[in-house]
């Protein structure tokens, strides 16, 4: 399959610049074969995009898909109220079907969003992996091991599993990351075998890390230490990672960061509703670490917008800093783009250059909030939504176009399958 898309405008972002040039792109089934003014050649679908924008598509560096079965079922509640008391008793409940379904309408709203990947942490993975590929969607897995589930074996075989250097037929929409779900939930036996599989595979691990003041204050009451600072003493980081939130951080935390390479994926939307805090986003930027950003999931965002999120992020930082010039929106497109495809380990995602997945968006510059033509790249961050998203394609494939999905199944039959799915978790549990 050869497709052309003309008559656009290419954002080109890497780490040092932001450039907007028009031309056309062209693909042969899932990557990009060329991307400049124009030349010739023979192709099966041609796409006229009238002068509106083309780029790489966000990367959601962290999120639990299949919890949009939770979504607005505990609001207004701090963390662990939240966790224990609500969110805990429902996924003790959940079945492959229900997070199959819950997955598939998580993806509907990545692709409104023009989220190309996700970064998802979550359990019962076949079913995960089944929505994603059904879906024609990217999605890299992270390990979500705890006291209440999974053992070191089965992130080992996840591992495996998931991965095609190990696992050929799987689907190359699919790979997995080693993860857990946090210090507080995990005890040291667990962690300590974690590190061990980080250490044998050479491999990167990832976790929710100082999300809270609460959840650092109890890790030092238990090990004296931090939970950056713990982890890193037994081992963890010693192939890299990433921390989900990293809201509070100490400057011992932040050194160990940057010297271990450990990306910090900020989630504004879902700190802000669960009150947790403002992460000094301009301070890990200042010590070179790369920032990624996600929406988390959408029982405690509760929307998987990444123009929203965006927004959080270079808002938050000019209040906290008392700065208006601070976090400046082109750094923010590049955390939602090519900064999260980095955490991911999304190499060949990062940039629309041929040799790369033809995953990317088309974003609408004919609407009002999207003029003048002043500075595009801005526009997108502070006055852009998801709106403005025409177009989201994933591995040379459109799954949403103007409003229409194409995803192998009718938003209606998703839609009444999730509603089924909660009434039947809260009856079991009670709540």
């Amino acid at each position: 399959m050869k497709t052309r898309i003309y008559n656009a405008k290419i954002l080109d972002i890497n780490e040092t610049s932001v450039d907007i040039t028009d031309g056309e792109i062209q693909i042969t089934d899932d990557k990009i074969t060329y991307v400049g003014e124009g030349q010739e050649g023979t192709f099966d679908k041609e796409i006229n995009a009238e002068g509106n924008l083309i780029m790489p598509g966000f990367k959601n560096a962290h999120t639990h898909s299949a919890m949009t079965l939770f979504r607005s079922f505990a609001d207004d509640l701090p963390l662990k109220s939240w966790l224990y008391d609500k969110i805990f008793p429902l996924e003790a409940n959940l079945t492959e079907d229900f997070v199959y379904w819950g997955s598939r309408l998580a993806i509907l709203e990545y692709l409104t969003s023009g989220m190309t990947a996700n970064f998802d942490m979550y359990m019962k993975n076949d079913a995960n992996v089944k929505a994603s590929v059904d879906s024609g969607f990217r999605t890299v897995l992270c390990g979500s091991i705890n006291n209440f589930g999974g053992t070191v074996d089965d992130m080992e075989a996840e591992y495996k599993k998931y991965n095609k250097e190990y696992n050929p037929d799987l689907s190359d929409l699919i790979s997995y990351k080693y993860g857990f779900h946090a210090e507080y939930t995990t005890g040291r036996e667990i962690l300590e075998g974690m590190a061990g599989l980080a250490a044998k595979y050479k491999a990167p691990v990832y976790t929710h890390n100082s999300e809270t003041k609460n959840e650092v204050q109890e890790c030092i009451g238990r090990y004296n230490m931090t939970p950056t600072t713990f982890l890193d003493s037994i081992g963890m980081f010693e192939y890299g990672g990433g921390g989900y939130h990293c809201v509070y951080m100490t400057d011992e935390d932040i050194r160990i960061c940057k010297e271990k390479k450990v990306h910090i994926v900020t989630n504004p939307g879902s700190n802000t509703k669960l009150a947790s805090g403002i992460a000094d986003i301009c301070k890990y930027m200042d010590n070179g670490i790369n920032i990624a950003i996600g929406t988390d999931g959408p029982a405690s965002n509760n929307c998987l917008d990444m123009f929203r999120e965006m927004f959080l992020v270079t808002g938050f930082q000019k209040i906290k800093l008392e700065d208006a010039s601070a976090c400046d929106a082109i750094d923010v497109l590049k955390m939602a783009t090519i900064n999260g495809a980095k955490a991911m380990e999304l190499f060949d995602c990062e940039t629309l250059k041929a040799g790369s997945k033809a995953d990317l968006i088309m974003i609408d510059l004919h609407s009002p909030n999207m003029q003048p033509l002043n500075n595009i790249a801005k526009n997108i961050v502070y006055s852009g939504s998801k709106s403005n998203v025409l177009m989201t394609m994933v591995n040379g494939k459109i799954l949403y176009n103007k409003g229409e999905f194409f995803v192998g199944a009718s938003t209606e039959e998703i839609y009444a399958k999730v509603n089924e799915a909660i009434k039947e978790l809260a009856k079991k549990a009670s709540l």
